[in-house]
């Protein structure tokens, strides 16, 4: 596939940080002036490498959260209790310092604008990260594929990219996003109010029969509960592309 590539051809850049958004109160973007990126194709992800002053370094991989553009791309970090590079990346990191990080990394959970089938985006907390680079990548392109978001939390604080996904909703056609809130929510709410099951897949995704690309992102029981479903709905395996991300025991 066009712009994937091997890991071990990749070397270590260090990137400029040039802006800090914070999504949620423990999520966190970070906008990276990287001059050497040879550019990525939606769903991908970079490893990124923190080297202590005694010489000790931790790795860790994050997913790309917006299209190609020339020098520029944003991670999407969720700082994670215990963890040890997502604390300095939410809390301590700051515009003007630099990050190194080797990528684009990943061909296998990637969508591109050529693909014309429908697209259905199943997003468990910061599973979010590459299936909104999809959605941006097919706002980008000019792109007329339908896609349909089903996104999954636990909190209504905890929706990431909250306003950027209304804003979608209002001044994009063909882009639909749903979500359900697991544990709590306002008063009006108007989403589901459950995990994600069959009968909430049924109503809001598309039948087998229309051929629909399934992407599922989230941690481990999200992400294994969905794609059942789908295959128990009748969607082909084939069709249903997995990744697993953040804590590998939760389920929303």
């Amino acid at each position: 596939m066009a712009g994937t590539t091997v890991l071990g051809r990749l070397n270590w850049q260090v990137c400029d940080v040039v802006d800090l958004l914070q999504e949620t109160p423990t999520v966190r973007s970070l906008v990276l002036e990287c001059p050497d990126w040879p550019g990525h194709v939606a769903g991908q992800h970079v490893d990124v490498r923190l080297t202590a002053e005694d010489g000790y370094q931790a790795e860790r991989s994050y997913s790309i959260a917006t299209p190609s553009r020339a020098g520029r791309i944003v991670l999407t970090v969720e700082r994670l209790e215990n963890g040890e590079v997502s604390p300095y990346l939410c809390d301590e990191l700051r515009v003007g310092d630099q990050l190194e990080l080797r990528g684009p990394i990943g061909g296998y959970f990637v969508w591109e604008p050529e693909e014309q089938a429908p697209v259905m985006l199943f997003a468990g907390g910061s599973g979010i990260v590459p299936l909104m680079s999809m959605i941006r990548k097919r706002i980008q392109t000019g792109s007329e594929t339908p896609m349909r978001l089903l996104l999954s939390a636990r909190f209504w604080e905890e929706i990431i990219y909250r306003s950027a996904l209304e804003s979608i909703v209002r001044e994009e056609e063909g882009v639909e996003v749903f979500q359900t809130l697991t544990r709590w929510h306002p008063v009006g709410w108007a989403g589901f109010s459950r995990r994600v099951d069959r009968t909430m897949i049924t109503e809001v995704g598309w039948p087998p029969e229309d051929n629909p690309l399934a992407f599922v992102c989230g941690p481990t029981g999200f992400v294994e509960a969905v794609a059942n479903h789908l295959v128990d709905l009748g969607h082909p395996a084939e069709k249903i592309r997995t990744e697993r991300f953040g804590p590998t025991g939760g389920t929303l």
